[in-house]
């Protein structure tokens, strides 16, 4: 048999309301494309089942409840069946011809990492607004086209050639980031396409997204000094109390310079300047006290 064209990714660990909205506008694509969609699951036998009988076609592979998002992309990693390996999170939609799209962009000049642009999908309250512009402002359309230093984690695609070069670094559990900073180091050039748009839809309470922002800026400062001397996890933490304000003004002015939701902007800024003071917060815990096990409530 002929290989799947591409292999999707997702990490299954918000539930069934968010996944299933997610395959549902993947399998629209397969009229044009063959997927092999990959379903990490840690949330037990009730999703699993219902995916399973709601959609034949879907892999699942099951894994432990305190399997972390990096760890649970590396294991589907191994099991893709495509040249392709494009990776989403469970509460990410696609346009019906992202496939397509994430497939021409990989054969434009035989480029080996794309990635594309994130707008919101969940509109109802400002909330959902708040936590959207805090935490995806520089994925927002419009973007800077072609080669690029970062590229977001969640609407992206990769030859599984270069994934299995890399396969130590994504072995090491850590966020995308660490593995794009080694394709770059290697010579890859991270190409971004920000015609290729999909809606981050995620409903948030006030209480989840403030935990959600430390438990991130927690693992990802523990990560960066996991072996580092006390005095230098000492001077990062401290450094890290001027963030809020820091991070406040990064976010404003991106969107500022974007044009695009001014006035949810300015109506978001009471509870972006919340959430950033608790990212702070979490990385000064990181960078004092380590990650812990907050990688693994990232969700």
């Amino acid at each position: 048999m002929s290989k799947p064209q591409l292999s999707v990714v997702i990490p299954s660990v918000n539930g069934l309301g968010d996944l299933i909205g997610c395959i549902e506008a993947l399998e629209i694509q397969r009229k044009d494309c063959d997927l092999d969609i990959i379903v990490v699951d840690r949330l037990g036998d009730i999703v699993r089942d219902e995916i399973r009988q709601r959609f034949k076609d879907v892999r699942i592979l099951p894994v432990k409840l305190e399997t972390t998002i990096p760890e649970m992309r590396a294991i589907a990693f191994q099991e893709a069946q495509s040249d392709a390996v494009a990776v989403l999170e469970d509460h990410v939609i696609v346009p019906p011809d992202w496939a397509q799209q994430m497939l021409n962009a990989l054969e434009d000049n035989n480029i080996d990492v794309v990635g594309g642009a994130v707008e919101n999908a969940a509109t109802g309250t400002l909330l959902d607004w708040a936590a959207f512009l805090c935490e995806y402002s520089h994925c927002i359309p419009p973007l800077e086209s072609g080669e690029v230093s970062w590229l977001t984690g969640n609407n992206i695609v990769y030859r599984r050639q270069l994934l299995d070069k890399h396969k130590d670094t994504i072995g090491e559990g850590k966020w995308e980031n660490h593995l794009h900073d080694a394709l770059r180091a290697d010579g890859t050039p991270l190409i971004c396409r920000p015609d290729i748009i999909v809606g981050h839809k995620k409903h948030y309470t006030f209480e989840e997204y403030m935990s959600q922002r430390y438990l991130y800026a927690r693992s990802y400062a523990g990560a960066r000094v996991v072996d580092a001397p006390l005095g230098k996890r000492l001077l990062y933490g401290c450094a890290a109390f001027i963030l809020p304000p820091l991070l406040f003004y990064r976010i404003v002015t991106r969107i500022l310079a974007k044009k695009r939701h001014q006035q949810l902007l300015v109506k978001s800024m009471p509870l972006i300047a919340l959430f950033v003071t608790s990212w702070a917060l979490g990385e000064v815990i990181g960078y004092w006290f380590g990650s812990g096990n907050s990688l693994s409530k990232v969700c």
